[in-house]
């Protein structure tokens, strides 16, 4: 895929790739690098929630790769575009 406004690879960033199962080749989108999702107990993607020290839960996105695959940019924004509302 050729970088574009619904999606970015950035293979030149030293944590690249920053999630278990993606390899140099594969097509992994960077444009969510920070997820917009994290806020979202409800997001679609995969999280697993621990619980802290203090007894809080929290939640773990670093096994979820939901943002970074691309054709999972127009659920996103749909997603966001819902919680706007």
């Amino acid at each position: 895929m050729d970088n574009s406004s619904s999606y970015f690879k950035n293979d030149k960033c030293r944590y690249y790739p920053c999630h278990k199962g993606f390899g140099p080749d594969d097509d992994f989108n960077c444009l969510f690098c920070y997820c917009p999702l994290n806020p979202f107990p409800d997001c679609p993607g995969t999280p697993r929630y621990v619980t802290g020290k203090s007894g809080k839960m929290i939640k773990d996105c670093s096994g979820c790769s939901f943002p970074h695959i691309p054709e999972n940019y127009e659920k996103i924004l749909s997603f966001l575009r819902n919680k706007s509302n």
